[in-house]
């Protein structure tokens, strides 16, 4: 089905002038790029979603117990 798509995509682009191919084209690009970054971004946090859990009940706790401490955003 995959195939038979692309070449329906094909079809539809080569029926259109040129200059329209290009922009269509270069669109194309564009989104596949973002959705590659995208998914990178997804597998990124999915390896490390269990670390920021685990951070955030760490903090939770310790504000929890008294030992947090104010965040100086001028320091990082």
């Amino acid at each position: 089905m995959l195939r038979e798509n692309i070449a329906t995509i094909v079809k539809i682009l080569e029926s259109l002038p040129d200059s329209q191919q290009e922009r269509i084209i270069e669109h194309l690009r564009e989104y596949i790029a973002d959705s590659q970054d995208e998914w990178r971004w997804n597998q990124s946090f999915q390896k490390t979603q269990s670390k920021l859990v685990e951070a955030a009940r760490q903090a939770k706790q310790q504000i929890a117990q008294g030992q947090g401490q104010s965040m100086d955003y001028d320091q990082l």
